[in-house]
């Protein structure tokens, strides 16, 4: 419970008392470049997302960051549970902004941070909605920003992973950027294994081979979604859990 406590009260508390920081940088952004403005975003999030981890009391280790490529990626990651975004931001280096429901926007100053961030608000139950967050997320990625997606749409809670819906592969080959596959384990044991109370846990992400542009371009849509989904699936289940530190 104590977990629990102390981790929620510095997720819901940090962003708001930085929001002094936010406007600081926010100022700057006319004498940035598009790389160095995300940069300088990145690092409030990127603070509290480490963070919320370190009040888990979880370990987080990666591997394949030798991998991530200058300019724009779509990340796209398998969902396994709530804290996977927290992960991902507190040990990617890379900035990026990710797609996320509307009703975040609810929240005091986290949205302001996400807008920075190049999210991108989806309101599941609108199609038209759902439409036009695929051509904002083409377009922030043709802007330069990179994007996570999570395409199965929810939480596996550490069960199978699910389908990918196709709209990552219509994102990826209309914007031009190659696709970062990641592989994430343990999230859900934080949390969903436990009756949504906060445990520690062992959480380990893999970041595979990135699939150039060239080749999403040449391939069919339905072998792209394939390739990038078994590339993720076969990480799960032969990739060892036991690597280096980030």
């Amino acid at each position: 419970m104590f977990n629990s406590i102390r981790t929620f009260s510095f997720l819901f508390g940090y962003l708001p008392l930085s929001a002094v920081n936010l406007k600081k940088i926010i100022k700057q952004k006319p004498q940035l470049s598009v790389q160095e403005y995300d940069q300088l975003i990145h690092t409030e999030p990127q603070k509290w997302a480490a963070g919320i981890m370190k009040r888990t009391g979880s370990s987080v280790t990666i591997d394949g960051l030798e991998k991530l490529p200058d300019g724009p990626v779509l990340f796209v990651s398998n969902h396994e549970g709530n804290f996977d975004i927290p992960v991902l931001l507190s040990s990617i280096p890379k900035p990026f902004g990710f797609i996320s429901k509307k009703e975040v926007k609810k929240f005091p100053i986290i949205p302001m941070y996400m807008e920075q961030m190049n999210c991108v608000f989806l309101d599941r139950t609108d199609r038209r909605s759902a439409l036009k967050s695929i051509t904002d997320t083409i377009e922030k990625l043709k802007e330069g920003h990179s994007i996570l997606i999570f395409p199965e749409g929810t939480r596996s809670k550490g069960e199978e992973m699910g389908e990918f819906k196709s709209g990552f592969m219509r994102i990826a080959k209309d914007a031009g950027v190659p696709i970062i596959p990641i592989a994430i384990q343990g999230t859900s044991d934080i949390m969903e294994k436990n009756n949504n109370k906060v445990l520690p846990a062992s959480v380990t992400v893999h970041l595979l081979d990135p699939i150039s542009s060239e080749m999403i371009a040449r391939l069919d849509a339905k072998k792209a979604i394939e390739l990038v989904r078994s590339r993720i699936s076969e990480a799960l289940t032969t990739l060892p859990s036991s690597i280096s530190t980030g």
